[in-house]
């Protein structure tokens, strides 16, 4: 597997992070290792990176790289705690969380993560996953979702998650739908999505505001097949758990970088560092959250939604 996320914000995250000779860092969220190389580079020879990623897929392709000083774990973040004691790392001068999804996940996978490939409806990060069950004792997906939650749950996390303001007749599609099939691939929720909205939703194209820049617009089913991602994978509720774990692993002066990508993950790191500070138990580092600029949206297009935000411990 090569390497398929391009590591978003790089220079802004060695900027606040600053790798130093000899220093110890985690990566709670490696993928392709993108950050982890240059904070590997900029602590040599000693340093020690922790990276750790919840998909084994991912785990087993850096692993073959066989690079010095970085310990892989396979794991969910939200057990960082754990992680780091079982490891036995530490001091730690700095933690990095990533938010962004793999591009991976979207194009070799195989878990039903995007609309624009027919696989089943999977959506797991880790297919190993055994913490979220379902009645009858399934591990939770978004088959399941769509199959067996009510549809109050459905549209209620199609609304908050996706912020989809169709999210009451796309819940109410599905029910009708499932009660003739189950729904078991990417492509049949598209077309449930499609049935469910208006003409002119489907019609929507992407367009940019200016040369290279934000853009607007999205594929009619991108907020649908968003929502049920961050259900499946609890993204919210293991980022709530991960943030207090990384301040108490800190060592004093030691920072945090994180970058988001979704609004409300962006509003969690923002009130979290907000009350920390109020605490002073850390300083936050940007007053307002760090963009990419132009030129790398216009060789990632992907870094358009991207959010970096850092505190130091005091």
């Amino acid at each position: 597997m090569r390497q398929y996320h391009v590591p978003v914000l790089k220079k802004q995250v060695l900027e606040y992070l600053i790798p130093k000779k000899n220093k110890n860092f985690i990566d709670c969220t490696i993928d392709g290792g993108g950050h982890a190389l240059e904070i590997l580079k900029a602590t040599e020879p000693k340093g020690k990176v922790l990276g750790i990623d919840q998909d084994k897929e991912i785990i087993e392709s850096l692993e073959k790289k066989n690079l010095k000083n970085l310990i892989l774990v396979c794991n969910n973040f939200k057990n960082l705690k754990k992680i780091v004691k079982e490891n036995k790392f530490g001091p730690v001068s700095g933690i990095l969380l990533d938010l962004g999804m793999s591009k991976w996940h979207l194009e070799k996978s195989g878990r039903g993560f995007t609309f624009k490939k027919d696989e089943p409806l999977d959506m797991r990060y880790n297919l190993e996953s055994r913490g979220s069950k379902v009645e009858g004792g399934n591990v939770l997906t978004a088959r399941e979702i769509v199959n067996f939650w009510k549809e109050k749950e459905i549209e209620q996390i199609l609304a908050e998650y996706g912020q989809e303001r169709f999210s009451r007749k796309i819940a109410n599609q599905i029910i009708s739908e499932r009660k003739r099939v189950p729904i078991k691939t990417s492509f049949e929720l598209v077309e449930i999505v499609k049935k469910a909205v208006p003409s002119w939703y489907k019609r929507k194209r992407i367009a940019r505001t200016r040369p290279f820049g934000s853009l607007r617009g999205r594929h009619f089913a991108t907020k649908t097949f968003q929502a049920l991602r961050i259900a499946v994978n609890q993204e919210l509720e293991n980022l709530e758990k991960v943030l207090p774990q990384a301040i108490e692993i800190l060592e004093k002066k030691g920072r945090i970088v994180v970058i988001s990508f979704h609004s409300l993950e962006d509003r969690i790191v923002k009130n979290f560092f907000k009350e920390k500070q109020k605490l002073q138990i850390i300083k936050i580092l940007t007053k307002k959250p760090i963009r990419p600029s132009q030129e790398e949206i216009k060789l990632n297009p992907n870094a358009r939604s991207a959010k970096l935000r850092a505190a130091e411990k005091i």
